[in-house]
């Protein structure tokens, strides 16, 4: 499964811009970008019990999508009477390097991010706060160049990652607080009891520890 959806992953983005007009523009904007290939070698991690899977599969996933979306790009421009040979092998190359550099700790880390509770959350907060900085940076630096259909999809896409965060970490603490409160109850209970039986006899008391 996960090297099926690096297939797909690496045809999403040239099929959709060689489509053309809004849809093909958006959804091209979404998949070329980098944010959404760590979001995939996060999620191989993340979905994997085993640490070494996580390691494994994630960085060869992507190796798979960037073949897969290199040759797409090439094939898709030689129908329009393009030749992109050079610049395929280079980013296949280069892109396939990174995948292998940044897959494995990325996968790593997803696989990190499956801890509950705050001992996780630093972990699950890395997809949102690498969209957020890619999307601004693309923002300010290409704020001139692409459609407004695209920088509508990058600004939708940063505030949607502000929004993942804060729920995220609403999320946690949370979880955090209630369980402190379930435990802080348990134990009230427990002490009621122990004073119950305080009265009744050392028989009746209960081990708060429990």
């Amino acid at each position: 499964m996960p090297i099926a959806l690096g297939l797909v992953l690496g045809l999403l983005g040239p099929v959709a811009e060689h489509a053309g007009g809004s849809p093909g523009a958006v959804v091209g904007a979404v998949f070329t970008g980098g944010w959404p290939w760590a979001c995939y070698a996060f999620l191989v991690g993340y979905f994997r019990r085993s640490k070494i899977e996580s390691v494994v599969l994630a960085p060869l996933g992507l190796a798979i999508g960037v073949v897969t979306y290199y040759s797409t790009k090439g094939s898709l421009a030689s129908l329009d009477g393009l030749d992109s040979a050079g610049a395929g092998s280079s980013g296949v190359a280069l892109w396939g390097v990174l995948a292998f550099l940044f897959g494995a700790p990325v996968g790593l880390v997803g696989n990190f991010a499956r801890v509950q509770g705050i001992g996780g959350l630093f972990f699950r907060l890395l997809i949102p706060l690498v969209a957020f900085y890619e999307t601004s940076m693309r923002l300010e630096m290409e704020s001139h160049g692409p459609s407004q259909a695209v920088l509508a999809t990058w600004t939708t896409i940063r505030f949607a990652s502000v929004a993942v965060a804060v729920a995220l970490v609403g999320h946690t603490v949370w979880g955090w607080w209630s369980s402190r409160r379930m435990r802080a109850a348990h134990v009230g209970e427990k002490r009621q009891v122990n004073d119950a039986g305080a009265e009744n006899g050392p028989g009746h008391l209960v081990d708060l520890d429990r």
